[in-house]
């Protein structure tokens, strides 16, 4: 490998000749260079009167020569592990003089080189001073930058640093604050990025992400509203602020950063690349936590359909890995046998193998919708009254279910946890409201706003479950700052599936939890808008008699009352006469 990289137009065969064979040089194992490689390096950049960079390895050897400056410098794309140093170090030359640079510095850390050296070129082409800079460890109390940079030396004095000690020592120093980290880490450590392009509720979402993040299993060591009018095409946030995040991920031992935004699978790529880090957004942050929770057949199988959509198009080839994807049948399950034809590339492999499981998956799912559409018709022929619990996800449905039908000890306990969708699929259990007799009450997934595509099209049919109620209860958190922002974004939803017209009441819950002022202007705002509302507590059970009364209410109107209520009722209004 003898080319030489970077801007070489314009360069005569002569010049470019003399840059190849800067892949001859030789310098002693451990060392920065030798001084006539820094002469050399300093006589070809005047000649060019361009920056000249030679990228050298533990050995001594020169794996790269470059027309450029530290940024532009070609460097291999293998990474040696978060505990190890990359095994090369940059030597470049500064035809103006002067020291390390910003671009020098910010390449040194993103690239974790073993380190970064500048010579001073003066006009006639002779080496001058030598100024070189290596990283630090992280969380180094006594540090105030990611890297120290070292006094500047004459160029006849390059080769007396021992760089080989420093980068063993500095590697060993990683190392061992890794082990220990790791042991005192039980969970994954996460930095949260949130967008802010002018949204009035920015950061709610940060703050919704951080909920994500720990329900997801996460530890969240950093968040950071990063606000963008324009978004940058591939990164969204642009280079200098990548190098800021990776900087903090680095003295916070963080493993992964979570976006707040969808990235589409360039976006990922370029990211994950300039970081070093795992990257995550929110529609996979919610497809993860999907997947740890779906107990039921038809979640189970609902969320692999979404994971599934949501890889097709980020494919890389990933090859038979996507066979252990939801391995419980199906022709990706098998291996794929009878996919593959001649001449295929493993991507296309990739593809059918994904394909085929989505076109199982989906025909599993309208089995179970075959049957849960049966269940629904028994209902329906009994004539028993169903009411939908709907609400933003961690409201409180699955605590409010449990109390309304003292469903307290398994196996009528519905699961009910502090965190984003701990449940996933409809679950209905019978109750009793004076004067209507028995009523089914349904639980469902929870809402949340700006629902991953592939998600809603997967939880659609579960959703709609809900059409078959003949009154919702609404259950808000009025505790939570944006419980109007989440009552509008449960209200589209409801639109979206044409349901927003069936009689429903709102429950205010956790008002225990909740600020008096704000309740009553919570409760007024909706009133006014024409919401019934009734505040309550499931956890404590305060209010629920209220809410029984208000739902028997609603049901009444619907027709549904017990023989004799209405001549009871009747009877009672004139005694009160």
């Amino acid at each position: 490998m003898t080319k030489v990289h970077g801007n070489t137009s314009g360069l005569k065969k002569a010049q470019l000749k003399s840059l190849e064979n800067l892949y001859r040089r030789r310098i002693e194992p451990g060392r920065i260079g030798s001084p006539e490689l820094a002469r050399n390096l300093a006589e070809l950049s005047a000649d060019v009167r361009r920056e000249v960079s030679v990228l050298i390895d533990r050995r001594g050897r020169v794996l790269s020569v470059s027309v450029a400056d530290a940024k532009g410098t070609e460097l291999p794309e293998n990474r040696q592990g978060e505990n190890r140093l990359s095994g090369y170090h940059l030597l470049h030359t500064h035809p103006r003089g002067g020291e390390l640079s910003k671009s020098d510095l910010s390449t040194l850390f993103m690239r974790r080189l073993d380190a970064v050296s500048a010579i001073e070129v003066d006009s006639e082409g002779r080496p001058g001073r030598v100024h070189t800079a290596h990283l630090t460890p992280p969380g180094s109390a006594a540090e105030e930058e990611d890297w120290r940079i070292l006094p500047a030396v004459p160029s006849y004095e390059i080769d007396e640093f021992d760089l080989g000690a420093q980068v063993s020592a500095l590697e060993e120093e990683i190392a061992r604050a890794a082990r220990t980290r790791e042991a005192q880490k039980e969970r994954e450590q996460a930095i949260l990025v949130q967008i802010d392009t002018g949204e009035v509720d920015a950061e709610e979402r940060l703050a919704e992400l951080g909920e994500l993040a720990r329900t997801a299993g996460a530890a969240v060591v950093y968040r950071e509203l990063v606000y963008r009018r324009n978004l940058k095409a591939g990164t969204l946030v642009g280079a200098g602020k990548l190098e800021e995040l990776t900087s903090r991920a680095y003295h916070l031992d963080a493993d992964l950063v979570i976006f707040g935004q969808e990235l589409g699978p360039a976006q990922a790529r370029e990211i994950e690349a300039a970081t070093g880090l795992k990257v995550v957004d929110r529609t996979q942050l919610i497809l993860d936590i999907f997947a740890q929770h779906a107990q039921g057949q038809e979640s189970r199988l609902q969320v692999e359909l979404a994971q599934l959509r949501y890889m097709k198009p980020r494919l890389l080839g990933a090859g038979a890995q996507l066979s252990r994807i939801g391995a419980s049948g199906g022709s990706a399950a098998s291996g794929a046998i009878g996919t593959r034809g001649p001449g295929e590339t493993k991507l296309e492999l990739d593809r059918r193998r994904i394909n085929d499981r989505i076109a199982f998956l989906e025909g599993q799912l309208r089995e179970v919708a075959v049957r849960r559409e049966q269940r629904r018709k028994s209902r329906a022929r009994n004539d028993v009254p169903v009411v939908g619990i709907v609400g933003y996800t961690n409201a409180g449905k699955s605590t409010l279910l449990n109390a309304l039908t003292h469903a307290a000890e398994e196996p009528r306990r519905v699961l009910a946890e502090n965190k984003l969708f701990a449940t996933l699929r409809p679950t209905s259990r019978q109750g009793y409201l004076s004067g209507v007799g028995q009523v089914v009450l349904t639980d469902t997934v929870g809402f949340i706003r700006d629902l991953p595509a592939d998600l809603s099209r997967a939880f659609r049919a579960t959703l709609e479950e809900i059409g078959d109620s003949d009154v919702l209860v609404h259950v808000l958190d009025a505790s939570s700052d944006a419980a109007e922002l989440h009552f509008e974004a449960v209200t589209r939803i409801l639109d979206d599936l044409e349901l927003a017209d069936l009689p429903a009441v709102v429950a205010l819950n956790k008002v225990d939890q909740a600020r008096p002022a704000e309740l009553a202007r919570l409760q007024e705002r909706l009133e006014q808008a024409g919401v019934q509302t009734v505040a309550i507590s499931a956890f404590k059970r305060q209010g629920l008699d209220e809410l029984r009364d208000a739902v028997a209410t609603a049901l009444h109107r619907q027709g549904f009352a017990q023989p004799g209520y209405a001549e009871m009722q009747s009877q009672l209004a004139h005694g009160a006469d």
